[in-house]
């Protein structure tokens, strides 16, 4: 349970959350026309007489569109209904040329599923939690408003009119703004695992309304809920509730009334502001399409759905953990993007080969590499780097000599950077830069014997029970050694003449 409160005047008050995630489906073509969904095109260029609804146009539903809906619900381990259909919601818009769009009420395509959240301590999320998905439903886009172009008018770009969309509903089982957090982030990670949507929010193909309402500690009844539409980022969800539940408990205790409607969030204030009284169902006259037959999913079509389906993050997770032997924070780090995973295990596979050994035996080296490391340097590069040199078989090839002894961390390092800015081989760089480490017995007892010769008292008083001195002799070989020496050798060189 969330430690989450809103500390009021009258006492300790808890925010429940819910959230509607509308995540644009992954497709060329429209939900039921063949207009172009690519994003950036000049407005009103992708629009076809369905979606300009021109008289005698009807719709047919893109089977892609349908199947990624049913993948989708497949990950989240919901019901899927191989019985669904098309319901005509009706409101007039400016930007929703029809008067209607077509939605799924009564009959949506994938019930009941869920999703766990993982623990995290340090953002008040004591416990892997269980968030449930009440349903998932497909139904079409509308078009934007464009208020700044014009000083007396508004224009309309129809271009996302009839675009795809999955209204992804959960139950109200969130409690804290970073439980709402984790939820948004672990269902995009989802979503781009199953390649039903990019996720990318920053351009609307994923965007959350905002539930929220409060009640007593304690208390069994909801409170009034107030919806927040279309917060575009998992940092203004996480605002929204904060400001939002503040200010309900403020407005209950200075003897108001929360009523339900709909609010936008303002990204630069981080507050709330009213839109419009709350519709219910029954305002929008719901009733099935007439021009769309119900859809029927044949088995065959639920089996390539499912065939389909890639290994997704909690299994991913539970693998990295078992069979390669990372740590649960490794594991959870290298399974939250698409991207991180994929490049793990591009690395992982290339420097298993390169070292002739195991994927379980180099795991841990490849994730140190890949999560801090790599990414340590490139960040302190920046625009100076260039990433298309850092291939898999060069940063294999680091880490091979790193494995081997002949280069150090900080040399690993060093060889990385110039491999960023000028794309050199790793192994033409150690050589010719003098980034290798010394591993040769003579030089470093050489350099080891000159120490204890000028440091006799502090030999006596190590040998006489000062242990702690060994890292006074060790600092002072690679010291004479210009940090190149091998530090394994060093200290078994040391322990041999120390006795």
């Amino acid at each position: 349970m969330s430690n989450y409160r809103i500390h009021g005047a009258t006492g300790e008050w808890e925010v429940v959350i819910g959230l509607e995630v509308h995540a644009q489906v992954t497709s060329n073509a429209k939900l039921f026309s063949g207009a172009s969904t690519a994003f950036g095109a000049e407005p009103n260029s992708q629009v076809s007489l369905v979606d300009a609804a021109m008289p005698g146009m009807l719709p047919v539903p893109n089977r892609e569109c349908i199947r990624q809906a049913v993948r989708t619900g497949m990950a989240i381990e919901a019901q899927i209904n191989a019985w669904s259909r098309f319901d005509r919601k009706n409101y007039f818009y400016a930007d929703l040329p029809q008067g209607y769009q077509i939605s799924q009420l009564y009959h949506p395509i994938v019930g009941e599923g869920s999703l766990t959240i993982d623990a995290d301590e340090k953002a008040g999320i004591p416990a892997d939690k269980v968030i449930g998905i009440e349903r998932i439903h497909v139904e079409q886009d509308a078009g934007k408003l464009m208020h700044d172009q014009h000083p007396t008018m508004s224009y309309v770009d129809l271009n996302r009119v009839g675009v795809a969309l999955m209204e992804i509903v959960s139950r109200p089982d969130m409690t804290s703004p970073a439980e709402a957090g984790a939820y948004v982030r672990k269902l995009r990670s989802i979503l781009r695992y199953v390649g039903s949507c990019d996720g990318n929010m920053e351009e609307g193909s994923m965007r959350a309304d905002v539930n929220v309402s409060v009640r007593k500690v304690g208390d069994a009844e909801l409170g009034t809920r107030t919806e927040t539409k279309n917060v575009n980022s998992v940092r203004f969800v996480m605002q929204a509730i904060e400001h939002e539940a503040r200010r309900q408990v403020d407005l209950i205790e200075d003897g108001g009334r929360v009523v339900q409607e709909t609010r936008l969030f303002d990204p630069g204030t981080g507050t709330t502001r009213s839109m419009r009284s709350k519709e219910d169902a029954h305002d929008y006259r719901y009733f099935p399409d007439p021009d769309l037959l119900p859809l029927e999913l044949d088995q065959a079509f639920l089996d390539e759905c499912r065939a389909s389906l890639p290994e997704l993050p909690d299994a991913k997770r539970a693998r990295y953990e078992g069979a390669l032997g990372l740590t649960p924070y490794n594991a959870r780090e290298l399974t939250a993007e698409v991207e991180t995973f994929a490049r793990f295990e591009t690395l992982l596979a290339e420097t298993s080969r390169a070292l002739g050994k195991a994927e379980a035996e180099v795991a841990t080296q490849v994730a140190n590499w890949s999560l801090s490391v790599a990414p340590g340097v490139i960040k302190a590069l920046g625009d100076e780097g260039d990433l298309g040199h850092a291939t898999p078989a060069r940063q294999a090839a680091i880490l091979k000599m790193q494995d081997a002894g002949d280069i150090s961390g900080g040399q690993a390092k060093e060889i990385f950077e110039i491999v960023l800015r000028e794309g050199r081989e790793p192994d033409e760089i150690a050589a010719t830069e003098g980034l290798k480490q010394v591993s040769d017995t003579g030089a470093i007892e050489e350099a080891i014997d000159a120490i204890m010769a000028a440091n006799g008292d502090k030999v006596e008083e190590y040998r006489g029970g000062k242990d702690k001195l060994f890292g006074f002799f060790v600092g002072q070989t690679m010291k004479a050694m210009q940090g190149k020496a091998n530090p394994g050798v060093v200290n078994q060189v040391l322990k041999d003449k120390l006795g």
